[in-house]
């Protein structure tokens, strides 16, 4: 939505710059291309989209080339520094400072744009400095979250490889059985062995010499876990990864074991099938997809954002809250308003309270999904969400679309609605204010402070891992 906005911003300036540079006035060009003037204004100032007969019509009047007009480019330095500033203007971090954006006029000299863009620049870095330490990590999960969202969250590379795994082991449809996951192992010349005592920072360990993969006990709960594993664990082999060569590369071979393991468990063609006979019937259900691979519902519903838009041009948005309110695991393109900090992350930040992901967890009933419209400064949101409980403590899954889409999903009668103005602070991160008068300089809360803030990125060969634990494992189990 913001990026559709500067493209808007952008267009608008252009089609100002030639406007003037041909000497018409905003009625003169209405009048030559049909329109209002000011329809134009509202074109010009990046609050209208026109339509493409409208923007050929006034490249011919102004004698430019269609390309020119749309062109990424702010046509003078004027334009860009405009555009910086609407930019800087519209940041999270600027909104939450609650004070009015200074409004740009003809008259407004460069100078003072300059100085205020330096004030923005000046706030960003400050707020860069208070997150340094887990900046790297935040910004390469930023970046690989941005281009997940351009490919709909969907490798038809690793779709293929896992259906050509499949079709080696005889699969064809159902739960995929942990025979089938330990011949598919087999086949790639690897045993599957469960044992007690894993490296406690290490989810599975693959001996590359002896050709077998150690995995936890089977009483791990969570249905499909160590099939998961051990398929993540093929999955390295299989897309020929080496150790990687920094946290980013780190994070984008996470994301291609879990896809593949994802493909594995609920299978293209498959899953493709049965949500088309539930759109079908308007009656699509994350609970249903899950219960029909013997998944967890986090797995179904993230699987759903690698299928929905692909394939049945569906924009949705995926999140995992704890019931602290934090954004453990997210993905959207239908353009949600989610919290991000300056580098753009999102994981981490709080949801918004009024949101379905945060007002389930006051629900009795946990068995079933619950569902719910929310109003957002975006549009209407339709949403399901489950909450579960680990050891951790409780969490919350939520699978949501567009209040257009929300016809083709089981739930859409639901007459629960909320709204939320976040990132408004007074939304829900501001006490009322009768509260805020009655206690202010009178309570001092004493903040919990979650360990992982004292402890830097890992750094060992292994990011993540204790490089120590595993090679010791390894010795202990090598000869045995």
């Amino acid at each position: 939505m913001a990026q559709r906005s500067m493209e808007l911003t952008t267009l608008g300036h252009r089609i100002r710059h030639y406007r003037q540079a041909a000497g018409l006035t905003l009625d003169e060009l209405g009048s030559a291309v049909g329109v209002a003037g000011s329809h134009l204004s509202l074109i010009e100032n990046g609050k209208r989209e026109p339509k493409l007969s409208l923007l050929q019509s006034i490249s011919r009047v102004t004698n430019t080339d269609l390309s020119q007009l749309l062109s990424t480019e702010p046509p003078n330095r004027r334009a860009a520094l405009e555009i910086e500033l609407n930019r800087a203007q519209s940041s999270t971090v600027f909104r939450r400072l609650g004070i009015a954006p200074v409004k740009v006029t003809k008259s407004t000299p460069d100078e003072t744009i300059e100085t205020v863009l330096g004030l923005h620049h000046e706030l960003q870095r400050r707020e860069r400095d208070a997150i340094a330490t887990p900046e790297e990590a935040r910004r390469a999960n930023t970046e690989l979250r941005h281009r997940m969202r351009e490919k709909n969250n969907y490798l038809p590379e690793i779709e293929a490889l896992a259906e050509k795994q499949l079709k080696a082991v005889g699969h064809t449809s159902g739960a995929l059985t942990h025979r089938s996951v330990s011949v598919m192992a087999e086949q790639l010349g690897f045993e599957l062995l469960y044992v007690s005592d894993l490296p406690h920072s290490a989810r599975s360990v693959t001996d590359l010499e002896n050709g077998r993969i150690y995995l936890p006990p089977a009483s791990i709960p969570g249905g499909h876990g160590l099939r998961s594993m051990a398929l993540q664990a093929m999955a390295h082999r299989l897309l020929g990864h080496t150790q990687p060569t920094d946290y980013a590369d780190f994070l984008q071979q996470r994301l291609e074991i879990n896809y593949f393991a994802a493909c594995c468990l609920m299978p293209e063609t498959n899953a493709v099938a049965m949500l088309h006979q539930a759109k079908r019937d308007r009656d699509i259900a994350v609970e249903d997809f899950r219960d029909a691979f013997g998944v967890t519902h986090e797995a179904a519903g993230m699987r759903m954002t690698n299928l929905m838009t692909q394939h049945f041009d569906i924009p949705l948005h995926f999140l995992r809250v704890d019931s602290a309110g934090a954004i453990n695991r997210v993905y959207e393109n239908d353009d949600l308003p989610l919290p991000m900090d300056v580098t753009g992350a999102v994981e981490g930040q709080v949801a918004c309270k009024w949101f379905s992901a945060r007002s389930a967890f006051s629900e009795q009933n946990r068995t079933t999904e619950h569902y719910q419209y929310t109003d957002t400064p975006s549009g209407t949101f339709w949403c399901a969400t489950q909450t579960g409980t680990t050891s951790e403590g409780e969490f919350s899954i939520t699978v949501g679309v567009p209040f257009d889409d929300s016809k083709w999903f089981r739930g859409r009668e639901t007459t629960k609605r909320a709204t939320s103005t976040c990132p408004d602070e007074s939304c829900c991160r501001k006490p009322a204010a009768d509260a805020a008068a009655r206690w202010s300089g009178k309570a001092w809360p004493s903040a919990r402070v979650h360990m992982q803030m004292f402890s830097p990125l890992p750094r060992g060969a292994f990011p993540g891992v204790d490089d120590n634990e595993v090679y010791s494992f390894l010795d202990r189990h090598a000869s045995s």
